[in-house]
């Protein structure tokens, strides 16, 4: 079996030649995943949809459309976005699992794929109506981002959806090791490892063409972004930062009092598409990835941005968090900081810019250069096919 199916949302081919389980066309298995992204910016799940379309699979994603979404970019499985009135706080998330779950029951499929608990009720329902098996793609540990650590009502009642859902998933995986053994040890049942790792098939960076300091990922609370622009002012350098969060309008409010966007110190660029994001990374000088200890979500976390830089090789400079830690003694791509105080962040930054340790920074580039061929989602899809190829193999499927 040959199958390939182009994309221009990230400019490559998925190609699955006898690599993957075979998969009948006429009877392959039918998976819906829901998310509550609007699809466009959703790395990972376009890299499971497309990898598992490329198994063979016949796959859907549903996602919701928000104000400022652009279109559907085509990709190698199907998409659909809800709509509604809703974007943010309770009323959302109220309105878009009603919505889903009319949807759904419009829907046949052999498997319900929720990603993270503000899907997973109408995805156990529909799976409980028609029988079919319940998979929980946890993106993180929800129960413990810092939006819900610090409401306690809010947390209690995603601590009971959790603990409702995850013990009836036919299958469960998450993004990182440390994140795996936390659900395991709560619910007493097996999670996969699926790493949130991008295709190693990025263009090498120019040496020393880098000419920026780089942030990608939502602005949101516990990213240590504040402690960072209060920092810019001690840096010999300039920030970018990719994305859109619940701090959007206050983080350039401060950066704003600060003087960084009058002299252009720091640029807010929104949210960026994933191929135009990759040239943006290639570009920089040090990526970015700070986050506070405000929840075992974030302690325990693996960001996909870590392995972006790696591929892009460039340096970065890293909160010292168990996962980030355990994969920079193996690799060394990272200068790590044990806490947010913007002296420190500004020491660690000026450290890797033009102008600082040029050996360090070089010698964290090429250990990049090595490291990335082993830090792949070429590796890591293979984890995920074998996962779905056991559930569909399971008694009774």
């Amino acid at each position: 079996m040959s199958m390939t199916f182009a994309t221009n949302s990230n400019s490559f081919l998925f190609t699955c030649a006898g690599q993957y389980p075979s998969v009948s066309n006429s009877l392959s298995p039918r998976l819906v995943f829901a998310v509550t992204t609007d699809l466009c910016f959703d790395q990972r799940m376009q890299r499971i949809c497309g990898s598992l379309a490329a198994a063979g699979y016949r796959v859907q994603l549903v996602g919701w459309r928000r104000p400022a979404s652009p279109p559907l970019l085509p990709q190698p499985y199907q998409q659909h976005r809800l709509r509604g009135w809703f974007q943010k706080g309770k009323l959302f998330y109220l309105e878009y699992n009603l919505r889903l779950l009319v949807y759904l029951l419009g829907q046949r499929a052999a498997a319900w794929c929720a990603c993270d608990l503000d899907t997973a009720l109408p995805m156990w329902l529909r799976a409980s109506l028609g029988g079919q098996p319940l998979v929980y793609d946890a993106h993180e540990l929800f129960t413990e981002v810092p939006e819900v650590v610090a409401r306690p009502a809010v947390q209690h009642l995603w601590r009971w959806v959790e603990g409702f859902v995850v013990p009836r998933a036919r299958l469960a995986y998450t993004v990182g090791p440390a994140l795996a053994q936390v659900f395991a040890q709560r619910y007493g049942r097996p999670f996969g490892v699926v790493r949130n790792v991008s295709r190693f098939d990025w263009p090498p960076a120019a040496p020393n063409a880098g000419s920026y300091i780089l942030y990608q990922g939502a602005l949101n609370v516990g990213r240590g972004l504040e402690q960072l622009l209060e920092a810019m002012p001690l840096v010999a350098g300039r920030l970018v930062l990719c994305g859109e969060g619940d701090l959007s309008a206050e983080l350039r409010a401060r950066a704003g009092r600060l003087g960084l966007l009058a002299s252009g110190q720091v640029e807010f660029r929104g949210f960026v598409l994933p191929a135009a994001l990759r040239e943006v990374t290639r570009q920089a000088a040090v990526g970015l990835n700070l986050l506070e200890n405000t929840g075992l979500s974030y302690y325990y976390s693996l960001a996909n941005k870590f392995f972006d830089y790696v591929h892009a090789g460039i340096p970065q400079v890293l909160i010292d968090f168990p996962e980030y830690r355990a994969l920079n003694d193996a690799y060394d791509v990272a200068d790590l900081v044990a806490d947010l105080d913007p002296r420190a962040l500004a020491a660690a930054l000026n450290r890797l810019l033009p102008g600082g340790d040029a050996a360090r920074a070089q010698q964290l580039a090429a250990n990049c250069r090595r490291a990335a061929p082993h830090l792949s989602w070429d590796r890591e899809e293979k984890v995920l096919v074998g996962l779905y190829a056991d559930l569909f193999r399971a008694p009774g499927m």
